[in-house]
């Protein structure tokens, strides 16, 4: 039966190369395993030391969330600011923004500039005009509403001259 030996010595021989090439995926696929197995234990080494123990004992993960959380509440005291100031702003219309002052010689036998007019207005012109008359023996105050520029009672010149210059400010 020696041609029955010569069918079979190629099958062997054709066993052994498919075996040699298992053998070489293997050889092949475990070497490939190792340098991947290196590479996590390289990265999580580093994923730990970037993770743990940066400061006072905080990972990067706290320092993140701590300043994220130090950003909101920025951001929510930014915006509580903000209100602040609308209202700051909105305030700021009915305060006294504009003065005007006049001095003038109320008597002409005195000789003085101490009488005077003064306009004390808002941002929309709203306010009150005071008036001083320095005598030598007496002096008299007057108070007038202003409304928009103009006031409902009789003004004088002097009046009237510190209302204009007091809304010339105002532009």
């Amino acid at each position: 039966m020696p041609f029955l030996e010569d069918l079979t010595l190629p099958a062997a021989f054709q066993n052994q190369g498919i075996l040699l090439a298992i053998f070489a995926l293997l050889l092949t696929s475990l070497l490939l395993h190792l340098y991947l197995l290196r590479r996590i234990v390289v990265l999580d080494r580093r994923y730990k030391r970037l993770l743990g123990g940066l400061q006072d004992g905080k990972s990067l993960e706290e320092l993140l969330f701590t300043h994220l959380d130090n950003v909101q509440g920025a951001l929510d005291r930014v915006a509580e600011l903000e209100g602040e100031c609308r209202k700051i702003n909105d305030n700021l219309q009915y305060c006294i923004q504009n003065l005007g002052v006049v001095r003038y010689n109320a008597f002409p036998d005195m000789g003085s500039d101490l009488s005077f007019a003064v306009a004390l207005l808002d941002q929309g012109g709203d306010g009150v005009v005071l008036s001083s008359l320095y005598g030598r023996n007496e002096s008299r105050i007057y108070a007038k509403p202003v409304q928009k520029g103009v006031s409902t009672y009789h003004l004088t010149d002097e009046e009237r001259t510190a209302i204009e210059r007091a809304l010339r400010k105002k532009q």
